[in-house]
C-alpha cells in the first residue's frame, strides 16, 4: 500500500508529512505541500479538493 492510499478520501500535506516520518513543523509541512503540488502539475497525483491530495486515477 502506498503513502496517499489511505481510504481514499486523499490526504492533506501535514498527514502526508507524518506518513513519511516528517515532524509536523510549517518547514516540513510547506515543503511537502511544495513537491506535491508539483507532482499535481506533472499530472501524477491529483488535487480533486483544494489541499487533499490522491493518486492519479488511471483513464478509462
Amino acid at each position: 500500500m502506498g503513502v496517499l492510499e489511505a481510504d481514499g478520501s486523499g490526504l492533506r500535506a501535514r498527514e502526508l508529512a507524518g506518513r513519511l516520518g516528517l515532524e509536523s513543523v510549517p518547514e516540513k509541512v510547506e515543503g511537502v505541500r511544495s513537491k506535491v503540488k508539483r507532482l499535481v502539475e506533472r499530472i501524477w497525483l491529483a488535487e480533486e479538493r483544494p489541499g487533499v491530495f490522491t493518486p492519479r486515477r488511471a483513464a478509462g
